[in-house]
């Protein structure tokens, strides 16, 4: 299944070819202090093929907090986050946000809360290396 996102002012684009047999998609709204303030729920699947696309470079801002492995890429103009970046051992991988999402079926979506608080590092980027979209 072919899924288009984007920021709001379309600035931050990308495809996600979603596996035909993972469906439903997991929306997991992430329990962190930002995307509680930010709303942010997130997908991924390893067998998933992500392309990134970046109209104007210079209103992007990239921002990482707490353990600084990931940068959430956010639209200087709209402020809509539609990914999320993480290198691990010289590979990027990441996670694309369902609210960015165009014209897909919320019925396709199965929405969980999901907590990483007390997760170690090493697991956290075993997690990601594993479970994101490898790019």
């Amino acid at each position: 299944m072919l899924i288009h996102g984007s920021c709001h002012c379309q600035n931050l684009r990308f495809r996600l070819q979603w596996p035909d047999d993972a469906l439903p998609i997991p929306a997991r709204a992430c329990g962190c202090s930002f995307c509680r303030k930010h709303g942010g729920v997130w997908t991924a699947h390893p067998g998933a093929r992500l392309d990134l696309q970046v109209a104007h470079p210079e209103a992007v801002v990239l921002y990482a907090f707490e353990t600084r492995t990931a940068d959430f890429h956010l639209c200087a103009r709209c402020g809509v986050a539609p990914w999320v970046v993480s290198e691990i051992e010289g590979r990027r991988y990441a996670v694309v946000s369902v609210n960015a999402f165009d014209d897909v079926d919320a019925a396709l979506l199965q929405r969980a809360e999901v907590s990483f608080e007390g997760e170690a590092l090493d697991q956290r980027l075993r997690r990601r290396a594993t479970r994101w979209i490898r790019l």
